[in-house]
């Protein structure tokens, strides 16, 4: 999964290159959705383009799912699950973007860590308002719209959600005890039977930390008066809420009228999103995993739990299994560029996630639930080069396919085809080296 549309561009954002220009400068692409999230995309594609002319075959099928609004309300995510209900299918599991190879994520963890979501937090938006007589600016009164809706803003951001661990990030942080410092490695590893001791080390770390342990509230929008010389007789606020895994909906906004502790001030719920369930660490998140030891040897790959919203939430519908991750190296400086300025993806790290949901593809297991394994099987044989995926696989990661290894390849590869076409000729049934289909 991947999504076609991207966040606007401010005016006065201080792009080094062109926002809509696709600049490849000093080895990186520079542009809005390079990370979030047209370099997934455009790898996807990629990916599978090299395949088809390969001529591979998976063992299972493979669905691409492309949004184009999940910036705004995943419509064509919630199509795309109505579609595949109508059609019968379940996938195995889903995958979409979301985690990536972090550097600089975690305090005193050196490697970079390769965070696969598992879960995502609920989106939930909701309007404070309050509202009054207004007037003249000359002739003020106390504890007018505006200074109820300030007041309000003020109670609640400095009246946070109790911080806890969930056993996600208990497992995430046991992952990361190896490889921090020894006072760490005793903070992370004991991190189950620690968690209030543990969830305050995380608050202290800084927000990024700091979200993985509680549900947030971010103060987001602000309107009132037209003119300086107008009290407002409306003011309203837009709060952005990220429920954490084990809190509802109902429990944040019990939180926000505590907080507030003011009767005047009406609460409308915009948007109302629960956390996602948690997906297993079971064999399809052992596919992702290996594939990521595969491909970033030095990384850690762990699972943890989502911040932002994916389209991937509307999926939990048809599919036990959804995870989040895109297969790029990300500084804390990409990271912060996301709907930001100076976003960019390095070209390599473009090349090398290619080759990652390549070799993802390749690595997935039959379809045991699949009614005919020897039809499948049977076109496999026909169209798959055993020793030319052999080689493929032999090859370093991130060595894809430039014009220069094309070149290098090419004679061959269509040595190999006219040795296919013989052996074809000579065993036209396929009969001779037959590997059994899947067990049923």
């Amino acid at each position: 999964m991947a999504h076609l549309d991207v966040v606007p561009v401010a005016d006065g954002d201080p792009w080094s290159h062109p926002a809509f220009g696709g600049d490849v400068v000093d080895g990186r692409i520079w542009g809005r959705g390079t990370l979030d999230d047209k370099g997934a995309l455009t790898a996807i594609c990629e990916a599978v383009e090299i395949l088809l002319e390969e001529g591979f075959v998976p063992d299972r099928d493979v669905w691409l799912s492309f949004g184009s609004n999940e910036e705004v309300d995943g419509t064509s995510a919630r199509a795309a699950v109505a579609e595949l209900t109508r059609r019968g299918v379940r996938p195995w599991f889903v995958l979409d973007e979301g985690g990536a190879i972090a550097h600089d994520a975690f305090p005193g963890v050196r490697a970079p860590v390769a965070v696969i979501g598992v879960a995502e937090k609920g989106t939930t938006s909701i309007q404070l308002r309050a509202s009054g007589r207004g007037g003249h600016a000359s002739t003020p009164a106390r504890r007018g719209p505006t200074a109820r809706v300030a007041r309000a803003l003020a109670n609640l951001d400095s009246s946070p959600m109790p911080a806890r661990l969930v056993d996600t990030t208990v497992e995430m942080l046991g992952r990361m005890a190896p490889h921090v410092s020894r006072p760490l490695r005793r903070l992370f590893s004991g991190a189950g039977r620690m968690r209030p001791v543990v969830a305050r080390a995380l608050v202290a770390a800084g927000p990024e930390a700091a979200a993985m342990t509680r549900t947030t509230f971010a103060l987001t929008t602000l309107s009132g008066s037209p003119a300086h010389n107008v009290i407002a007789s409306s003011v309203t606020a837009g709060v952005n809420i990220r429920v954490m895994i084990g809190d509802t909906v109902e429990d944040a906004l019990t939180h926000v009228r505590q907080s507030i502790a003011d009767r005047t001030i009406e609460i409308e719920v915009v948007e109302r999103n629960e956390p996602s369930p948690v997906s297993p660490l079971d064999e399809a998140f052992e596919l992702i995993e290996a594939t990521v030891r595969e491909v970033f040897p030095d990384a850690i790959p762990s699972p943890y739990v989502m911040m932002a919203a994916t389209d991937s939430r509307f999926f939990t519908a048809i599919c036990d299994r959804v995870y989040r991750f895109a297969p790029f190296r990300m500084t804390r400086e990409q990271r912060e560029a996301i709907h930001s300025y100076d976003e960019r993806l390095g070209v390599d790290d473009f090349l090398r996630g290619i080759d990652w949901y390549r070799r993802l593809i390749e690595g997935l297991p039959g379809d045991r639930t699949d009614p005919h394994p020897e039809t499948r099987d049977r076109a496999r044989r026909r169209r798959r080069l055993p020793r030319l995926r052999r080689a493929r696989q032999r090859r370093p990661a991130g060595l894809l396919h430039s014009p220069v290894e094309r070149r290098r390849f090419e004679p061959r590869r269509a040595r190999l085809r006219r040795q296919l076409v013989r052996s074809r000729a000579a065993d036209p049934l396929g009969t001779r080296g037959a590997v059994p289909g899947p067990a049923g």
